[in-house]
Formats: C-alpha cells, structure tokens, sequence
C-alpha cells in the first residue's frame, strides 16, 4: 500500500481538489446545520418566511456556487433542482430570480459569523505537531478589493481619487489574521481604501481581540508600531515582523545589547505625540519605553519580541 505521507503537500493538495469537485449545496447545508454551528448559524438568521430559498440554504447554495468552476447563478439553481429531484423532493423553478433576490437577503453579518466560527472550529482541532513548538501563530496582512458600482457602495467605499467620476470602481480595504497551521481564516475587518481612519493599522486594531495569549502574530512593516507591540506584551502574545518603516534608518547593530552578528536588544521609546485615534488618558498609562529585539534575515531587519 502506498504511503501518502511521502509526498504531503501532493497529498494534501490531492485532498483540496477532491473536496473542491465533490463540494455541493447539500454538503454545505450539512455543514451549516451539524451540531459545531447549527446554534451559531441559527443564531445570525433574521426573520424571514419559508420560502423557496430560506437563507441556510441559500448561504449552502451560495458556497457551491463560488467553489464550483462554473460561477453563474444559472448553475448552482440547475444543479440544485437536480439533487432535489434525485432526492425524490419536488423540484424548484430553474428561474434564477427567485435564488439572486435570496442571495441579496442574506445579512451580511451572517456570512462573516459564520466564516469566523468555521475558523475558529478549524483551529480548535489543529494538531501540535502542526504548531511551532506547540504555539499557535497567526498572519495578518492586508489588501484591497474592488465592488460593483452601485450608488450605495460608493457612497460607502469611494473609488481611488485619481480617477474621473463614473470611472472607477468603489474600493475597500480588508485587514485578515489567518492560521499558519491550518490556512483557516479567524477574522477579518473591512473599511474604507481611503481617508482617515482607513489604514491597515486601524482595522487591525478592531479585531486585535483575536489573539490569546501564547500566540505568536506575524505581519508586513505596516503592523509593527509601537502601540500595537505593547498591546500584545500585556496580553502574553509575542510578534514577528518586519521593521517599521520609520525606524530603517536609524537601525545600528552596534548599538543595544548584542545577541550575535546584525542581532539586538534595543529600547524603542514611546512617541512623543498622542495618536490621533488613541484617549490620551491612554496614552498616559503606556509605558515609556518597550524592549525588542533586531536581527537581520536574508537582507531584511526583522523585529520580535522573541529572545
């Protein structure tokens, strides 16, 4: 019998295809109405009748839709009618006005819920062996999205500045902390792609109850402020990132308390200015100063709180 663990990652991607192909609006309901989220996904559902698509399933249809290779609504609403009919269940119409009107219904709340419950299930059942010495750590980076040109999303996510009215598309701006073991998304915010308050830092901020205590949280440059590094000592977290771009030059490894060759302990002090979006009671009780560590990997300096 032939061994899968001599190759796993061919393994692995074996199994990805596989769920892929088999994925189906009645696996998804399934998943949705199992024991783990039946309580959770019940709990998002608003009021609504018993119609030809309540939300469960259309939220299962949905899923389907967006795995399977062939994304038109007309698809999923064919292939649905087909698993009833072989269930021995009255058809529905193959019409997709009925499931596109459905689909609008669906709370938007419901959707992120239940993506960060799976998650949250996922990570649950990791195991240690898939952890770095037995820690979990998490990824957070950001991106960008664009959307359908509606009225209302550009009332709420303007399109880039530069470009003439009726040109663009509305753009929003995503912030996601996934697991380094498993994949699983854990938690995502979602804002403007500009203006005040839409950095990557300020959605970061809204969703930093993510981590527990113990992990270990990677990131881009754009995540390394000093505010956000203190943040995580006090909970027991601990990072690893790219130096901040406002500290590249001025980094000197002849400086602090050498640990080896381009590696440190240096003393970052707190900045002099109160943040525009942190109280300034707040801002009072920080400490002055925090201490991290500097080396250089592969041309880049990375800081940690790790010794």
């Amino acid at each position: 019998m032939r061994n899968s663990n001599r190759n796993p990652h061919k393994f692995q991607q074996n199994r990805i295809q596989n769920n892929i192909i088999n994925s189906s609006t009645h696996s998804f309901f399934n998943l949705l109405t199992c024991d783990a989220l039946l309580n959770k996904v019940e709990s998002q559902l608003p009021e609504h009748r018993e119609r030809l698509y309540p939300p469960t399933e259309t939220l299962s249809m949905f899923l389907a839709q967006a795995m399977s290779s062939d994304r038109s609504c007309q698809n999923i609403v064919n292939q649905t009618a087909i698993q009833k009919v072989t269930a021995g269940l009255y058809p529905n119409s193959t019409h997709t006005g009925g499931y596109c009107k459905a689909r609008k219904r669906l709370p938007k709340g419901l959707i992120s819920q239940v993506t960060c419950d799976v998650g949250q299930l996922i990570d649950q059942h990791i195991s240690m062996n898939w952890r770095w010495k037995k820690r979990r750590v998490r990824l957070i980076d950001g991106t960008t999205v664009t959307m359908p040109d509606t009225p209302e999303n550009q009332a709420v996510f303007p399109q880039q500045g530069a470009q003439k009215p009726g040109l663009g598309f509305p753009i929003s701006r995503l912030v996601g902390v996934t697991c380094l073991a498993s994949g699983a998304l854990l938690n995502v915010a979602i804002g403007r792609f500009n203006g005040k308050g839409s950095d990557e830092q300020t959605l970061l901020r809204s969703i930093q109850d993510t981590f527990d205590t113990g992990d270990i949280v990677m990131g881009d440059a754009f995540f390394a402020t000093y505010f956000f590094i203190i943040d995580m000592l006090a909970k027991g977290v601990d990072i690893v990132m790219e130096q901040n771009g406002a500290r590249k030059r001025s980094t000197d490894f002849r400086r602090g308390c050498q640990i080896g060759k381009k590696d440190h302990l240096i003393i970052i002090n707190k900045p002099k200015k109160c943040p525009y979006w942190m109280n300034p009671e707040v801002y009072d009780k920080a400490p002055a100063s925090v201490t991290v560590r500097e080396l250089k990997v592969d041309g880049k300096v990375l800081v940690t709180t790790l010794t």
